[in-house]
């Protein structure tokens, strides 16, 4: 398959403009490309779609807010790269659905080798710091691209293991946003030698739902996630069942069933991860893994007319509920084709009437 040619200036813009935009969400984002081709072009249609489903919205921020986020981002050296960026990660866009934009500041280039996460407990034991560590510098040093979150315990203890050789910090706030303040000294030092990477404007404080959104990103660019320490109710846990989800392999180290931070990784080795006790079981099920590669031209709107009829849209909205229904269900159900199916649900998603899904569900 022949690169796509790049994006020009004012379709970034407007890339980052429609990622910004109410009720837009990452689904929503790569919907409308399929569906206009641009963010230019569904930028001009947005206020059509949402007034035919019957929805009320500010529409698109300002332009000038939107300079102001660019200038923002200038101003301390940090790169935006946009879904379709020659720079945005591969495996990343091989994501149901990919983030629709990332601001990096450092080395982007990371991000295009061999990665895998290591992730754990926030409060870990002496013992899971110095495996985290040990395991992230014998990882650096075979080639693999060390990526975690920069929380405290096992993902600080990760990075500091892949800094000579290269980590990437996943951040739930802006990528300025030196969250927790005592890994100040290491957010300096991943800023210079290596990458800090979020989907978050620069300026933004991390708040508690920012963070599944950021472990997404953590097991989307990588081939695979280790989990060193965990309890069962936890982010990594999190991180581990969405690597999964993405077709990335999944690894635990296993621990004492007496300390609770063990429950975590033993659960998921009953569940089928691959136990890790070093380099060499990484390297055993990479030998077998398969490539990852961003998804093909199968667009949902084939076939879609230009315009949906209200009264499609109408018995569409009737038959969802709070259960995420197929839209290849919803089609039968309306004897309507696909295609203008999932014109209506997308409609209905930016009226605010409907909540669009990974792998083609919707929801009320």
């Amino acid at each position: 398959m022949s690169p796509s040619p790049p994006l020009s200036e004012a379709e970034r813009f407007a890339r980052l403009r429609l990622a910004r935009t109410d009720r837009v969400g990452p689904v929503a984002f790569r919907q409308l490309l399929d569906r206009y081709g641009t963010a230019e072009r569904a930028l001009e249609a947005l206020p059509v779609l949402v007034r035919r489903a019957g929805g009320r919205g500010e529409g698109p921020p300002p332009v000038g807010q939107i300079e102001q986020e660019v200038a923002a981002g200038d101003r301390i050296g940090a790169r935006l790269i946009v879904l379709g960026d020659p720079l945005y990660p591969a495996p990343l866009a091989a994501t149901d659905p990919p983030p629709p934009v990332l601001w990096i500041l450092g080395e982007a280039e990371l991000m295009s080798r061999p990665c895998i996460a290591v992730v754990g407990a926030r409060i870990a034991s002496a013992g899971g710091q110095r495996i985290a560590r040990g395991l992230a510098q014998q990882l650096g040093e075979a080639g693999h691209v060390v990526i975690s979150g920069l929380a405290r315990g096992i993902d600080g203890a990760a990075h500091a293991g892949a800094l000579p050789t290269g980590t990437v910090a996943v951040l739930g706030g802006g990528v300025d946003d030196v969250y927790p303040p005592d890994n100040a000294d290491l957010y300096r030092q991943i800023a210079e030698r290596g990458c800090i990477v979020s989907e978050s404007p620069v300026g933004a404080r991390a708040q508690a739902k920012d963070f599944p959104r950021r472990n997404r990103i953590i097991s989307g660019l990588s081939r695979g996630v280790i989990v060193v320490e965990a309890e069962l109710r936890s982010g990594s846990l999190i991180t581990a069942r969405l690597a999964a989800e993405q077709g990335r392999d999944v690894f635990a180290v296993p621990g004492s069933p007496l300390d609770p931070r063990s429950k975590g990784p033993n659960e998921l080795l009953r569940q089928g991860a691959i136990l890790c006790e070093g380099l060499e079981d990484v390297e055993r099920a990479f030998s077998s893994l398969r490539t990852l590669r961003e998804p093909g031209p199968d667009n949902p709107f084939r076939g879609a007319p230009d315009e949906v009829e209200a009264a499609l849209i109408e018995r569409v909205a009737a038959l969802l509920s709070p259960t995420p229904t197929p839209r290849d269900e919803l089609a039968r159900a309306t004897g309507a084709p696909a295609g203008a199916v999932a014109a209506a649900l997308l409609e209905l998603s930016l009226a605010g009437r409907a909540t669009l899904l990974p792998g083609g569900l919707a929801s009320s």
